[in-house]
């Protein structure tokens, strides 16, 4: 080879990386699209029975409520895509506070998503879409009305980020009547309706965006709905479910909007996963806090304080 054909076989390796190299980028590209899509459509979703899911959710419940026998107005807790937080625990005390019961529902160790980084295939839509674990809420709230403390005509749904999500996807589903793509049926139970005595829905700063079926079709479920959102949230951003609440309202269903200057994702949340982003804000949480019990007592009519 001559000194003047090594600049021209330089080039062609040269061509010939970028292509393999776009190539590589591309067919990486369309994997993750079309594991999303998928999972969007329910078609990679494994569908079980809900007494199954039910056993697999049970054990991991977490439950505070106040003195005595009951019944208590119940909350059901959703957590973000990072899994089960200390901010379940900061909600559960407030509603304890205010005479509530509350179950957080872990959706992520009965699958063994615990590795310190798998939540980010949760968070990114790749495992987990709010469409299959909107499963786990219709169970749980099937389960809540069993439990003897809990007044199985005054529920509540709180969900935060992902959990809220899921929420929304089950309001989403129950308008045009179809079950979670996790699940192979309704769960069993004497009630005329799957969301019977849900009178009362919190989304703190939810997923709103494009694989929300909610931001497309709303819901008709007619318990008030609250969402506490930030203002300076990147991850899930307010305007998104700002638009959505428009959409609600337009049906004619009860939904308020609370969004709060400066605050970021998880406002909520001291406790965070390695690499994350998220900013505590004690204030913003002890304020948003507030707004959701004094929210959920007019929903259900404020329950006697311990």
């Amino acid at each position: 080879m001559t000194d003047e054909d090594r600049p021209q076989t330089l080039l062609r390796r040269l061509r010939w990386l970028f292509v393999f190299g776009g190539l590589f980028i591309g067919l990486w590209f369309a994997v993750v699209a079309g594991n999303s899509v998928g999972r969007y459509m329910g078609w990679m979703v494994p569908a079980e029975s809900p007494g199954a899911l039910a056993e697999q959710l049970r054990p991991y419940y977490r439950i505070a409520k106040p003195e005595g026998p009951g019944p208590f107005p119940t909350a059901l807790l959703y957590s973000g895509c990072d899994g089960p937080s200390d901010a379940a625990e900061r909600w559960s005390e407030m509603l304890v506070a205010r005479g509530w019961a509350a179950i957080a529902v872990d959706s992520h160790s009965p699958r063994d998503f615990v590795d310190s980084d798998i939540w980010r295939l949760i968070c990114a839509g790749q495992l987990l879409m709010g469409s299959e674990r909107a499963g786990d809420v219709l169970v749980s709230i099937y389960d809540a009305r069993r439990l003897p403390f809990v007044d199985p005509d005054r529920l509540a749904l709180i969900g935060a980020s992902h959990g809220g999500w899921a929420i929304m996807e089950l309001l989403a589903f129950e308008k045009i009547w179809r079950l979670p793509f996790n699940l192979t049926a309704l769960p069993e139970g004497a009630v005329e309706h799957p969301l019977q005595g849900v009178r009362g829905i919190v989304l703190a700063y939810p997923y709103c965006g494009a694989a929300n079926r909610a931001r497309r079709i709303g819901w008709r479920w007619p318990a008030p709905a609250l969402f506490l959102l930030a203002e300076n949230d990147s991850i899930a951003p307010a305007d998104d479910c700002l638009e959505v609440a428009e959409l609600l309202k337009a049906q004619g269903e009860p939904v308020e909007t609370v969004v709060f200057p400066g605050a970021t994702h998880g406002f909520d949340q001291q406790t965070r996963k390695p690499f994350s982003t998220l900013v505590f804000d004690p204030e913003i949480a002890a304020e948003a806090l507030a707004l959701a019990g004094d929210f959920l007592d007019r929903a259900i009519g404020e329950a006697p304080r311990p």
